[in-house]
């Protein structure tokens, strides 16, 4: 499976109701100097806290780039899952621009496209929604200062930043005429239109009314309903204050076959008011138009390709068309060992010596010349390859997804080009072999399922696992990182160190490609290098979804908890495994696992908690909480665990234990923060956070208490960690911190670092005050 795939499984819950909350830190925003924390009510800021990437750099596909038509170094990303990014020329890095969304909104942070305003180059509009569906889910932001504010309105439709076909764009365009219009080409609700810079919206009916059914659209669900798929104003003035009436726009066939539209393409001359069928080429019919557009002397270039995408399979055709003639300009046919589409389309200059670049799509592989970016400085007439060639061999892991490419509208030599994992471009586009280097400095894009810092020590600050990228092992926070088990998960869900020997490092994911019977693995050198165990837990190539996870007691001896099966364990570093005593899961529709932690000043005792499985089980399971002290071989189950009215959802839930005590443990189960300093025989519910409900809903808005982790603490403080709890708490959602053992709590971040919601907490053992966090598909950020 890949990211996309994963996500859908595993983010469509977390997307209905904001159940995994997202957190972050802020600068001092709307902070109180001298108010100290407080126990009741809402707590108050901490000092100013400072909020960084950890850097992977990149890590996740970027399906849009959009460029100021007027503007020099004016430019957006949007990602699929990760929020919007702003170009920074000074600083030469993207600045992410949706890091105020908070814990309802992470369903809202992928961008299913992006639309500037030619007139006004601070007014920029983007569209959100993550999985496509019958529901009018979907919402429009507007900001007026490029991205630093946000207000939104809802939309009348649905939209899928994270679908299949996602990089078809740009959807959403402003009349450069009259930019109180605009239009929007939705996936299952044909075209829109607005007149009032995006408030209120009316489906164009004069092309189709037709709105697909949730039986339609789960009809192509898994290949992607494209839909209406563009929209070009053919113009080249702006600011008239009179409407562009020549308008076109391209219909894909899950849209048109249900719709009754006949053409793959449209064009009107009274702004909408009627439209007219374009005749498209013979052999491009039926195809999806990734991408469509206009020159400056009114040429039309559009590209054809036969599957959905990302990364889309030909065959595949790239045509201009002047409005009555369509000429061949490239062509890619399926072949054996060959199916190159095309994805991105670029245009500058006029005339004969218009420049053309072309991604090319789905094209795998490592040689020189190979089919990746094509640039054409006649027009179409003749071609080079830009891109695959042999002196960037090394670094050409960009190749696939090429799904959009942009010319630099002031510089034609400045070309920049998407991937799987982030941004490249080149400056010299015009040498006979351009020179490439990744663009993606303040892109962090990573999906991360578990986080663990080491103890005081250790040779690395950080282990991060994630979806697509596998284990890193973070040396350096702002330096990606080196060390990692790279080629041998698709993902990775969990990782663990053996807290006397931090250089033992075991994770679990899902098989590679060519590591179709790993599903865990170890090192003994801190990262550097990684073995497949001999064996794996006995359902674990059965059960390799996002809640599996592992705990380490010492070197070699390793508790493995696959989803939905009994944990298993090793003392012979995976030679064999052994059941415990705990039950298998039942399955409920849902990914859920236990939780394993192994004590870190007693390796003998071990801690498993079961959240239960999610709010509509209550009747069928509650939760439980279970000790080992013999290593994670035996079991017992807590019976005074507090929490056995109360079942959540896997990832709105999870355990810590206090690395300076043995026995202390922390759970936060989604509703409340219990603990207990006697591993587990008994339990205090703190009473402190209270989740955010909405009306007459079975589940909350926002969770009350969803991460929790223990850090260094101050010189002062009265208990031996720092505790960190996303969560809310005085009716204020964020991550909260509290040096007294939970007595007081304050709130560590500002409305403005929210990060678009977060999944896994973990504290540093060395640097009091220092926390990692992973945001809404926004990698890892940490607090300095």
């Amino acid at each position: 499976m890949n990211k996309n795939q994963i996500i859908v499984l595993s983010g469509l819950l977390a997307g209905l109701a904001g159940l995994v909350a997202g957190c972050g830190g802020g600068d001092g925003a709307g902070s109180a100097a001298g108010i100290g924390a407080t126990k009741m009510g809402a707590p108050a800021p901490v000092k100013a806290t400072r909020w960084a990437s950890v850097k992977f750099g990149g890590g996740g596909y970027v399906p849009g780039l959009i460029y100021h038509p007027t503007s020099p170094d004016v430019l957006y990303a949007r990602t699929d899952i990760g929020g919007a990014y702003r170009w920074d020329a000074a600083t030469n890095a993207w600045v992410a621009i949706t890091d105020g969304f908070g814990p309802t909104e992470g369903f809202h942070h992928g961008s299913e496209t992006m639309a500037l305003d030619p007139n006004d180059d601070k007014r920029v509009y983007m569209s959100t929604g993550m999985y496509l569906s019958e529901n009018p889910n979907a919402r429009l932001y507007i900001s007026t200062d490029r991205g630093d504010n946000w207000q939104y309105v809802n939309l009348p439709f649905s939209a899928g930043s994270n679908n299949q076909g996602r990089a078809v764009g740009e959807r959403l365009m402003v009349d450069p005429n009259k930019p109180s219009i605009l239009f929007y080409a939705t996936r299952a609700n044909g075209l829109w239109k607005s007149a009032d810079y995006g408030q209120t919206w009316n489906q164009v009916s004069s092309l189709s009314s037709h709105n697909m059914s949730k039986a339609e659209i789960e009809g192509v669900f898994w290949s992607g309903v494209v839909g209406v798929e563009q929209v070009i104003f053919d113009t080249s003035t702006k600011g008239t204050g009179n409407a562009t009436q020549t308008i076109y726009t391209a219909v894909a066939p899950d849209y048109a076959n249900v719709a009754g539209l006949t053409h793959n393409m449209y064009k009107t001359t009274d702004g909408g008011a009627t439209w007219t069928g374009i005749a498209v080429p013979e052999d491009v019919k039926g195809f999806i138009v990734p991408h469509m557009v206009r020159n400056k002397d009114g040429m039309m270039y559009v590209a054809f390709t036969k599957d959905t995408g990302p990364g889309a399979g030909g065959p595949s055709r790239l045509y201009k068309f002047d409005g009555a003639n369509w000429t061949l300009l490239r062509k890619f046919d399926t072949q054996q060992w060959v199916n190159f589409g095309m994805g991105g389309l670029s245009v500058s200059g006029t005339g004969a010596s218009t420049r053309i670049a072309l991604g090319v799509s789905n094209s795998w592989g490592n040689y020189d010349g190979m089919p990746a970016v094509q640039l054409s400085d006649d027009a179409g007439a003749t071609w080079r390859e830009i891109a695959a060639m042999a002196p960037h061999l090394p670094d050409s892991g960009f190749y696939g997804w090429i799904d959009d490419v942009e010319i630099d509208p002031k510089n034609p030599d400045h070309i920049l080009h998407v991937h799987g994992g982030g941004v490249w471009e080149t400056k010299n586009a015009s040498a006979a072999k351009p020179t490439w280097t990744n663009a993606s400095e303040g892109i962090e894009e990573v999906a991360t399922k578990a986080l663990t810092a080491p103890p005081p020590g250790a040779n690395y600050t950080l282990l991060r696992a994630a979806l697509d990228v596998g284990t890193a092992v973070q040396t350096e926070l702002f330096k990606s990182p080196t060390r990692g088990s790279w080629g041998m998960f698709n993902s990775t869900y969990g990782v663990d160190m053996a807290w006397s020997n931090p250089a033992y490092i075991a994770t679990t994911g899902s098989p590679g490609w060519n590591t179709p019977n790993v599903a865990g693995a170890y090192s003994t050198d801190s990262g550097v290098t990684w073995k497949g165990f001999a064996t794996n837990h006995p359902d674990a190539l059965g059960n390799t979804s996002d809640a599996s996870n592992l705990a380490v007691t010492k070197t070699g001896h390793v508790v493995w908890a696959p989803s939905h099966a009994a944990p298993a364990y090793t003392t012979d570093n995976g030679a064999t495994w052994t059941y415990t005593n705990l039950p298998a899961l039942n399955h409920m529709g849902i990914d859920r696992a236990y939780k394993v932690v192994a004590d870190r000043k007693n390796p003998n005792k071990v801690y498993a908690y079961n959240s239960g499985g999610s709010w509509w089980t209550q009747w069928g399971e509650t939760a439980h909480f279970y000790t080992s002290t013999d290593g994670g071989r035996t079991f017992t189950e807590s019976v005074s665990f507090p929490s056995k009215s109360w079942t959540v959802d896997f990832f709105a839930s999870s355990i810590a234990v206090n690395p300076n005590a043995e026995g202390d443990i922390w759970v936060a189960d989604g509703l409340n923060i219990l603990h207990s300093v006697d591993s587990g025989a008994t339990w205090t519910k703190l009473n402190v956070t209270t989740p955010i409900w909405g009306n007459g809903q079975w589940t909350p808005d926002v969770y009350g208490a969803t991460s929790i982790t223990l850090g260094k603490a101050p010189a002062d403080a009265k208990y031996s960690s720092s505790i960190y709890l996303a969560g809310v708490i005085g009716n204020v959602w964020g991550v909260h911190r509290s040096d007294d053992g939970g007595v007081t709590w304050t709130r560590f971040n500002d409305d403005k670092h929210q990060f678009g919601g977060m999944g896994t907490l973990a504290a540093d053992q060395t640097v009091p005050g220092r926390l990692y966090l992973s945001g809404g598909g926004r990698g890892v950020l940490f607090s300095y």
